[in-house]
């Protein structure tokens, strides 16, 4: 059995490898092959752009915001924590450049967090541009992680291997008393309790809307009075960023680690960099920092006449410029130490608990958030750090992003944590919902749950008002609503199924009398996002709506009293591509607390046995209408 789980773990390590080369050669591919125009059209480069403000964030980390002098009229792959290099092309001179950190993108705005404490002195010139760059700096440390696990032997890793992966059962503290908390369900409660007693692995499976994220705080707030420092982790900035927020608000100290680019700003009073900037020292370590930049430009500064007395002169200054420097890097690093020390919590994501700060640093507990979203060589990169583990997620939600056809052939995105539910008796369901009425559950719960969940009564009946149906398909076939297929990007859209959606919308907005209320329009694809941002939030006739336009991706873990779903598929080959992505489908399906509307053509995902169960549960428990009834434009 040791054998054979070394032996998954060398071809998961094998299939990592496979997908950072082909991610890699997408990459050249995609980008390096390409003319700058080319590079224009798709999206992958910004030029010429016009400097809009510089300055210096928390840290004395320089930044720059630029605005793109061209019209988007399509996607681009501009997103923020992308790594970009930002670069002078002025034809007179070589081509100078800065690496740096995309922190957010606003139409044709970008803020870039450049990887140095100083701006370049060309960063107002006339012919500015921005790449997007290849980032393989969380391949390394993934890669790393697989040959400790796989290499550690007789090491509190290797015995937390064997439990993960099933060689041996996971153990309890069954001396330890329950606790019962008011604030939180059977459910939820009897999860708390198994990760107090566990003394190496917990698992907790949290379908949608089951508190999922409340059971882990209330669990962390739990162990911090008995231990240390715990961390907190999860694929994604966004989900760490929430962590954080929760359990500041539970009063706990928590120290937010990562690049503050990729971090949301009511967060960033929790980073190092804030608790520094906030420090009664930092006064004085910025003025040092000033004296010895001062000292390094007068060492550096032409002279006509260099003799003797200039050059030990100079290297007097250089010195000073250098001690100074030192002692202020003394000072800071001793802060730093205070915080991490003095923290309850740290949060981070996977790849950010290999930061400089906590490098060394091991802790007794270490909980995984949404592991279904992270490549099992990134789960492993905290638990290399861990004494007990916390693995927390739904394998029937957003699955993690896997490049290489070949790698995912080969298992690369089967997670962590479904190898954990598929191995160990122990597995603690969170069964029940506080988000949708039981109508909208219903399918979902069919399909991926077993029937196993149940709606809290203060949600189960709920609706947008007394008579109101909670679910409706808007069958788009016969209307020919041809998808249309973007040559450039392969992303589709739908312009037909967005008017239908706004007819019904209009009609809704009419007949609720009880107002406000809140609307999420969400699409599989990127291009019908973007064209449905753009009708929908100038449409006049929605002024003052509160609507949100986005991917399913970006909804994880969001919730919405209306959700419209535009499904975008409508061909004759019944071809229908990111549909049968039934995971992410799961997670548009459950959005909605009171209200779910889909639209689609029956004709094309009919075919398909996911989506003819659909729209039987919809026959029997919703409501089933033709776009006809919506044609008035």
């Amino acid at each position: 059995m040791a054998d054979s789980i070394i032996e998954e773990l060398k071809n998961v390590a094998l299939l990592l490898q496979k997908e950072k080369e082909d991610d890699f050669i997408q990459f050249k591919n995609a980008i390096e092959s390409l003319s700058l125009d080319e590079r224009r059209k798709k999206g992958y480069s910004w030029f010429p752009v016009q400097t809009l403000k510089t300055g210096f964030t928390f840290g004395d980390r320089a930044y720059v915001t630029i605005q793109y002098n061209k019209e988007l009229t399509s996607g681009h792959a501009f997103r923020s924590g992308k790594l970009v290099r930002l670069y002078s092309n002025d034809l007179t001179q070589e081509v100078k450049e800065k690496k740096g950190v995309i922190h957010y993108v606003n139409r044709n705005k970008m803020k870039i967090i450049l990887h140095s404490t100083d701006l370049p002195d060309w960063i107002h010139n006339t012919s500015i541009g921005v790449d997007i760059l290849f980032d393989e700096s969380s391949y390394k440390e993934m890669e790393h992680a697989m040959e400790t696990v796989i290499h550690t032997s007789n090491t509190r890793l290797s015995d937390l291997r064997d439990v993960i992966l099933g060689r041996v059962e996971a153990k309890f503290e069954y001396s330890y008393q329950d606790i019962n908390l008011d604030h939180l369900n059977p459910t939820q409660n009897k999860a708390v309790n198994n990760i107090l007693s566990a003394l190496d692995v917990s698992i907790i499976h949290g379908p949608p809307g089951t508190g999922k994220t409340t059971t882990i705080v209330a669990a962390i707030k739990e162990l911090s009075k008995k231990e240390a420092t715990i961390l907190v982790t999860a694929p994604s900035n966004a989900a760490v960023d929430l962590l954080t927020a929760k359990l500041a608000e539970k009063g706990l100290e928590v120290l937010r680690i990562g690049n503050i680019s990729r971090i949301d700003e009511d967060i960033i009073k929790h980073t190092i960099d804030a608790k520094l900037s906030a420090h009664p020292d930092s006064k004085n370590i910025k003025k040092v920092k000033i004296e010895a930049a001062n000292l390094k430009k007068q060492a550096g500064k032409f002279k006509r006449n260099f003799g003797q007395k200039e050059r030990d002169e100079r290297k007097h200054l250089y010195q000073q410029a250098k001690e100074l420097t030192n002692w202020v890097n003394q000072l800071e690093e001793r802060l730093v130490e205070q915080l991490v020390n003095s923290a309850q919590v740290i949060a981070t994501t996977l790849v950010g608990s290999k930061n400089r700060v906590i490098k060394d640093k091991l802790f007794k507990t270490v909980f995984i958030d949404e592991a279904t979203q992270g490549l099992e060589p990134a789960c492993w990169i905290p638990i290399t750090k861990a004494t007990k583990i916390v693995l927390a997620g739904d394998p029937f939600q957003l699955p993690p992003t896997v490049k290489s056809n070949k790698a995912r052939i080969g298992g690369l995105g089967t997670t962590l944590l479904e190898k954990c539910i598929n191995r160990h008796s122990q597995v603690n369901l969170l069964g029940i919902q506080y988000r949708m009425n039981t109508v909208i559950m219903g399918f979902s719960n069919e399909q991926f749950y077993e029937n196993k969940l149940s709606a809290d009564p203060s949600n189960e009946f709920h609706a947008l008002q007394e008579d109101e149906v909670v679910l409706e398909f808007i069958d788009t076939a016969g209307c020919s609503f041809d998808e249309y297929v973007d040559p450039e990007y392969q992303s589709k859209s739908n312009k037909d199924e967005i008017q239908i959606l706004l007819e019904h919308l209009y009609q809704l907005h009419e007949k609720i009398d009880i107002k406000p209320f809140s609307i999420g329009i969400i699409s599989p694809y990127k291009n019908q996002v973007i064209l449905a941002s753009d009708i929908v939030l100038k449409d006049p006739k929605l002024e003052g709506l509160d609507i949100s336009v986005n991917t399913i991706d970006s909804f994880q873990g969001q919730e919405r009293d209306i959700i419209y779903i535009s499904l975008v598929r409508s061909n004759e080959k019944s071809e229908i591509g990111f549909l049968k992505d039934y995971r992410r489908m799961n997670v548009a399906l459950t959005r909605a607390r009171k209200k779910l509307v889909v639209v689609g053509d029956s004709a094309t995902i009919g075919a398909d046995k996911f989506y003819t169960d659909f729209l039987a549960y919809v026959e029997k428990e919703g409501s089933y209408r033709t776009a006809w009834e919506y044609m008035s434009y």
